[in-house]
């Protein structure tokens, strides 16, 4: 394939948008809020918000941890992918869980861990391989899955995620269940037929299922110029007969409202729906990704965009926070994630034999002391979430 010739100025400038236009005209269309005081139809509560902004703050935190610091030190066995500047979507989707739900959620999605329970230690201990991790050093590091809190290892061919929500959501169903499934993707994976093929099972079953694309522009180094030609990822949906829409991903209300209108949706038997968000990747695909194929431009202009940044605008001016309040908060998390590496980094590797262990069900297996363990604390640090299970 011939590459496309790249516009250019007036002054003979290279254009950074001339071979991804739909990346330009979702930034300028998504910079600004919506002018006035918008109306939405589900709300987080004054204390759900403040939640939001924690635990965006400590999505970023971890990771920040883990890749900046951990990798670099070559602490952490395998890759690091993170979602840095996407940090909106996968934690007001978390928000919107209730016991017996069940997400699928991809490398990108940090924060439904921490808001359904998981301690940060454990996910620090699991990307550095340790036995007190949630994989227990079995499994590389993303791939971490907790079922007691409805959380499945992600899957490293995306697109699968669909069929795999598709079936559970079909027991639900079939069990009379008032559960939901959230399928996370990237917009890449919709080019997949598994994809499709989960959608559209969903469609015809009316399954309770919510299809969140998580289009932050990039799928590794291709851009969705070259990925799909559609305007927006949501207008598939007509093809299923289901509703769809696009929203901004790095704006809490919308996000919150999004899916909490397709979460009661599903609840009600109505079956699935497909939620497009706008973002932007602010950083390489994954750690050894210096991302020099994404013009500098683009950091720069989302950047103005940055999901956590917004929304203490949005709380300071509705005087929910104070620079105290945050102070405070950035200080405990800073605490937190500190213990947490600490605490990670002492923790026992693996012995190899233990990789023959539990390879089939075993109802005396010795692990389930570390499942009751893990267990314990998830429901404590759930318990505490203004969100009713």
């Amino acid at each position: 394939m011939g590459a496309k010739k790249a516009k250019t100025t007036q002054k003979g400038e290279v254009s950074v948008y001339a071979l991804n236009p739909r990346l330009k005209k979702a930034f300028e269309a998504t910079l600004e809020p919506p002018k006035g005081k918008k109306t939405y139809e589900i709300s987080p509560t004054k204390e759900q918000k403040i939640e939001i902004l924690r635990y965006m703050k400590l999505t970023r935190s971890i990771e920040d941890r883990i890749e900046q610091k951990l990798y670099r030190q070559g602490k952490i066995v395998g890759g690091v992918y993170v979602g840095r500047g996407q940090e909106a979507i996968s934690v007001c989707t978390a928000m919107h869980m209730k016991k017996g739900d069940v997400a699928s959620p991809t490398h990108r999605d940090m924060g439904i861990f921490l808001v359904r329970g998981v301690p940060p230690r454990r996910v620090i201990a699991q990307y550095m391989g340790r036995r007190n991790g949630l994989a227990r050093g079995r499994d590389g590091n993303l791939h971490m899955g907790y079922m007691n809190i409805g959380l499945i290892s992600p899957i490293s061919h995306l697109g699968f995620n669909a069929p795999v929500i598709s079936g559970v959501t079909l027991a639900m169903k079939q069990k009379g269940l008032k559960n939901v499934g959230f399928c996370m993707n990237g917009e890449g994976a919709t080019s997949r037929g598994d994809w499709h093929e989960g959608i559209n099972f969903c469609s015809i079953h009316k399954l309770p299922a919510i299809f969140i694309i998580n289009n932050n522009q990039f799928s590794y180094s291709t851009p969705t110029s070259l990925s799909y030609n559609a305007e927006k990822l949501s207008d598939r949906a007509v093809g299923y007969g289901i509703p769809g829409e696009t929203i901004d991903g790095n704006d809490v209300y919308q996000m919150f409202d999004s899916v909490g209108r397709a979460v009661k949706r599903a609840r009600d038997g109505k079956g699935p729906t497909i939620i497009e968000c706008i973002t932007f990747r602010m950083t390489g695909h994954s750690a050894h990704d210096d991302a020099g194929y994404v013009p500098g431009k683009h950091f720069e202009d989302w950047k103005k965009k940055d999901p956590i940044e917004r929304w203490v605008k949005t709380l300071k001016a509705e005087k929910l926070i104070t620079d105290a309040i945050l102070k405070k908060m950035d200080s405990e998390i800073n605490e937190e994630i500190i213990a947490a590496a600490d605490w990670g980094e002492a923790q026992a590797l693996p012995e190899p034999e233990e990789c023959l262990e539990d390879v089939y069900y075993n109802q005396e297996s010795k692990w389930f002391a570390l499942k009751e363990e893990i267990k314990e604390e998830t429901d404590a640090r759930a318990n505490n979430l203004s969100r009713s299970d």
